[in-house]
């Protein structure tokens, strides 16, 4: 089933029309389409594309299945016309990512009702195909032949951002179109900082460093977390890596379908509590990734609805110290029918260079 036909069958069972997407990424994922504007309209016959002169060739090239239609004027008067044209009475619109102008524009300019959808197009994209996984392990792969670049680059005196840059830069000359975030390179003290963006700290001798870091390629993502230590960190340090590490891999242990979001947080959680570190774990355990670097299935304390095959998410639980410093590991898992697959093979052994 293509895409557009999932989300007309979601149309179906929603008692829909019509379907709005303005979102960037619900636009790339149900048509492929790469420029920076456009929108779609998919009824549950037809699927219709609207964009201005820039884009209708690329918009023909990569919207296979799509009418292409250019607007000429404001892009929402070609939508009041399909609803017009077509007799759509009801139309979903995403209201996570409409602002409340665009939202008096269009209840105003269209003859039918609005509903809201949602995370519908948010919910299929939960589910990755083949195309999409293997986007997502070259993503990966190119992630983790940074990693292993930067154990052999990095030296004391060296500041943060400075081997933040050469991650980007080496993930960039790999074939990355961009970082899924910005890079976190926390060192010593500062690795206490769950998400401390690099910075001109110098990295000394005896420093445990996190670096957490990912890169887009072809419009999927990667997300990576090692922590690993420039000299003897001390021995809490090294006790609570263990301990991190530990609790990664009782995660993946158990990641399979079936278990819900919630289920695997509390596996990270109660183990990370057991060790007496329960305070200093702060954030969920993972998150979806693919189109963006987070979005669903989450793995936190909310999330009741159990994980299934063809959902990627995050493993990274992590201890923080203030004062002291910090550790995180974070894997990307596939579910598949079997269980999982981790999608990374760099070592999370704590590594002292």
């Amino acid at each position: 089933m293509s895409r557009i036909e999932t989300i007309q069958q979601k149309l179906i069972e929603n008692k829909m029309d019509a379907v709005l997407i303005t979102s960037p990424y619900n636009l790339r994922y149900a048509s492929n389409f790469t420029g920076s504007t456009g929108l779609a309209v998919i009824t549950k016959e037809q699927a219709f594309f609207v964009t201005d002169f820039r884009y209708t060739e690329q918009a023909s090239e990569q919207a296979k299945g799509f009418e292409v239609i250019q607007n000429t004027g404001p892009i929402f008067d070609v939508v009041s016309e399909l609803i017009s044209t077509h007799k759509i009475k009801k139309i979903g619109f995403e209201e996570n990512h409409v602002t409340f102008a665009t939202y008096q524009t269009i209840n105003a300019s269209f003859n039918c009702a609005l509903v809201p959808v949602g995370s519908l197009i948010e919910d299929i994209r939960e589910i990755k195909d083949d195309a999409e996984i293997e986007l997502i392990q070259e993503a990966i792969s190119i992630t983790e032949a940074a990693f292993e670049h930067i154990l052999t680059y990095i030296k004391p005196g060296m500041t943060e951002i400075k081997v933040a840059n050469e991650l980007d830069f080496f993930m960039r000359e790999r074939g990355a179109s961009g970082v899924s975030f910005d890079t976190i390179v926390a060192s010593g003290v500062r690795s206490a900082m769950p998400h401390g963006v690099a910075s001109e700290k110098v990295i000394e001798l005896g420093n445990m460093i996190t670096i957490d870091f990912g890169c887009y390629y072809k419009g999927y993502v990667s997300d990576m977390t090692r922590t690993f230590a420039l000299g003897d960190p001390g021995e809490e340090l090294k006790a609570i890596h263990q301990i991190v590490l530990d609790a990664n891999l009782k995660v993946t242990a158990a990641a399979k379908a079936g278990v819900s979001g919630s289920e695997l947080d509390k596996i990270a959680r109660d183990y990370i509590t057991e060790k007496g570190y329960g305070e200093a774990f702060g954030h969920s355990t993972g998150h979806g990734i693919g189109l963006e670097v987070h979005e669903g299935p989450g793995i936190n304390f909310k999330n009741d609805q159990p994980l299934v095959v063809g959902n990627v998410i995050t493993n990274e639980p992590g201890i923080y110290i203030p004062g002291l410093g910090g550790v995180r590991i974070e894997d990307d898992l596939l579910i598949t029918e079997k269980g999982n697959r981790n999608l990374m093979k760099s070592s999370k052994e704590l590594i002292i260079l």
